[in-house]
């Protein structure tokens, strides 16, 4: 009789009741002990040269440790001179680099020396229409902005042109 009672209550009455797992069995988090283990594979360990911008001057930026002289393009993988003197000097041509880039960045940070610039509106949407977000900002805030988004693992590029001021992040 308690048999065609545990029948007619299902599967999961049977389990409960200490009988047999039928062919319509679904393991559980209970039933299986490896479903309960989280595992972690690593497809590409973490890179030790992820680039940190640590201070800046007048005259260029300390940049992992390297000083970098003058206005910059900061790359995920590269750091160049970048040839403009100010903010006036931005233009689709001075950031035809960032277009290039594979695999392309998610966001351009701009550091337009000690104060936000407001760039040509053509300049901005044409590196909307490439797909690249762009962040126009005073450098001391870009440097961070840049940093930040590199810890989060974003592809960012930064275009840095130094501020009169001085940070040597001690």
């Amino acid at each position: 009789m308690a048999v065609a009672a545990l029948r007619l209550l299902g599967p999961a009455a049977r389990r409960a009741a200490g009988g047999v797992p039928c062919r319509a069995h679904r393991l559980t988090p209970a039933d299986d002990e490896f479903y309960q283990r989280t595992k972690v594979v690593m497809l590409e360990p973490e890179s030790p040269s992820t680039v940190f911008i640590e201070g800046y001057t007048s005259r260029g930026f300390t940049i992992s440790g390297d000083l970098v002289v003058g206005p910059c393009a900061i790359l995920p993988r590269a750091i160049l001179q970048w040839n403009v003197g100010s903010y006036r000097d931005i233009s689709p041509e001075s950031l035809s680099l960032f277009r290039l880039l594979e695999p392309q960045i998610e966001i351009l940070v701009l550091g337009t020396g000690d104060r936000v610039e407001r760039l040509h509106p053509t300049i901005l949407k044409q590196m909307r229409e490439c797909g690249i977000a762009v962040e126009v900002q005073d450098t001391p805030n870009a440097c961070a902005t840049f940093n930040f988004l590199t810890s989060e693992k974003r592809l960012a590029a930064a275009g840095l042109i130094p501020p009169r001021g001085t940070y040597t992040g001690a």
